[in-house]
């Protein structure tokens, strides 16, 4: 019989993870024929763990149950394994950056329904010095203002949480020295932040690099810098009309490998969550993981 591994975050969907995960189960043993285990995270790297477990028992499916915190633990236990389960999500948290790149719906019930569908979507992961990645990745001192960003914050305003505390960063005038080197080149200067995106949706935000795949191979890289009051403004404006990487105080490219590093000791946010400091080194791994997406998906 098919096996199935239930990750679950429990204080996830505003604490009734437990609930959907009873949906979960039923719809994976009644509807589709799997033998299930649910794991129930308790502390840190617990879904890494899990995950990797069901790698190393040759899992059929690993579901995770949570927000973009759980997806980050879980994907992780996938590196460097030799077998890797396809992936379902349920997405219960307040950005759910993965889901919204892949169409899976936000509801909860409707992203169960989803479980049952028969296509596939292969999807391009990103390794960062020792960990992997699937949204984003930023450093500079703004990556360090937006994981202060608090879970109740992020409840209460959504994808603006993020929005509201980087502006107020932005126009503190804080930056960081970077030297950022890519398939094209390098770049060196001063920047409040440095953006290498897999998706096209970035905290909530679908617009901030539009042309982004899951499957294109691709980093889509973003230096902000220059910013005074008025190009925070009309920064944020090109943000959410999907043009920021034409923006006169930006610099956006694309690559498959990057390396960041810097002079100063400079934060990283990965995924929304706190990352290694600089210096960095960032690499694409193609199609790397098999992600369970709606029937009628349409994703560019």
């Amino acid at each position: 019989m098919k096996q199935a591994m239930i990750i679950m975050n429990p204080s996830s969907g505003k604490e009734k993870a437990l609930e959907y995960v009873r949906k979960v189960e039923d719809a994976l043993r009644e509807e589709i024929g799997y033998d299930v285990v649910i794991k129930e995270t308790t502390q840190e790297l617990d879904a890494t763990k899990f995950c990797v477990s069901a790698c190393q028992d040759k899992f059929d499916l690993v579901v995770s149950v949570g927000g973009d915190g759980t997806l980050h633990e879980t994907i992780n236990g996938l590196l460097d394994q030799p077998h890797r389960p396809k992936l379902g999500v349920i997405p219960l948290g307040t950005v759910n950056d993965f889901a919204r790149a892949l169409h899976i719906p936000l509801d909860p019930d409707q992203a169960i329904r989803t479980l049952s569908s028969t296509r596939l979507r292969q999807v391009d992961m990103a390794r960062i010095n020792d960990q992997l990645f699937a949204n984003v990745v930023a450093a500079g001192s703004l990556a360090d203002a937006l994981s202060s960003v608090t879970s109740e914050e992020k409840s209460k305003l959504g994808a603006f949480a993020y929005f509201k505390q980087g502006a107020k960063e932005l126009l503190g005038n804080s930056v960081s020295p970077l030297r950022i080197t890519h398939d094209g080149g390098t770049w060196e200067g001063d920047a409040p932040i440095f953006i290498a995106a897999l998706t096209n949706s970035v905290g909530g935000f679908e617009n901030l690099a539009p042309d982004a795949s899951v499957d294109d191979g691709l980093l889509h890289c973003f230096i902000l810098h220059d910013l005074n009051i008025f190009n925070t403004l009309t920064a944020g404006v090109s943000l959410l009309l999907g043009n920021l990487k034409a923006h006169k105080d930006v610099e956006y490219f694309t690559t498959k490998r990057v390396s960041v590093s810097s002079t100063e000791p400079v934060k990283t946010n990965v995924d929304g969550e706190p990352g290694p400091a600089l210096p960095i080194e960032m690499h694409i791994l193609p199609s790397h993981v098999q992600v369970i997406v709606p029937e009628d998906a349409e994703i560019a």
